[in-house]
């Protein structure tokens, strides 16, 4: 192989899906679907293990969310591993609307909920019945036309290493916006 061949890229263009071990098919429906609001768009075998199933669902972007699930599996009701090669969460946007009303409604299911602001956006923690962290994640921005997320971000964060701060700020994201919109 030449060296101009080993130091080629696979180039990705985006998240395809992400798939997660579960336990039934119903605890999978009501907890993506019934608290999570995800479509559940559709079920097949698992091709690659025949003895579980694979639910698809949308969490709103048109991607999809699956589960393999088993009917001989129980929900874990522990957390998750914390180690090398394991997903720490998984986030998922929310409105501004929805992460304001998502505490309280998560808790009247009997979910613990834990809060944080992170300089740039707001979070909510808590866990699906197997013990896997989930986020609800909204940023402290909106992203103008013809941006991305990443691009505002990308820029904030330049302003906040050349300013010498610790964390992104809502300043560093409307400093970064007015740049980029004078682009």
């Amino acid at each position: 192989m030449t060296r101009d061949a080993i130091n080629r890229r696979v180039q990705v263009q985006g998240l395809h899906h992400v798939t997660i071990v579960g336990s039934t098919r119903q605890s999978a429906l009501d907890f993506w679907e019934g608290v999570l609001g995800m479509p559940f768009v559709f079920e097949q075998p698992n091709l690659g293990n025949p003895a579980e199933n694979h639910l698809y669902f949308d969490p709103g972007d048109g991607r999809l969310l699956t589960v393999f699930t088993d009917e001989g599996r129980a929900d874990a009701g522990r957390d998750a591993p914390r180690e090398p090669g394991t997903v720490e969460h998984l986030a998922f946007t929310v409105s501004r609307a929805t992460f304001q009303l998502a505490p309280a409604r998560l808790r009247a299911r009997g979910i613990e909920v834990l809060e944080r602001d992170r300089g740039f956006m707001d979070s909510l923690y808590f866990r699906d019945p197997n013990g896997m962290k989930v986020e609800l994640a909204c940023y402290k921005f909106q992203t103008p036309e013809g941006l991305r997320d990443a691009d505002v971000l990308r820029r904030a964060y330049e302003l906040r290493v050349a300013r010498g701060d610790d964390y992104l700020s809502p300043e560093h994201l409307a400093d970064a916006i007015e740049e980029l919109l004078r682009r």
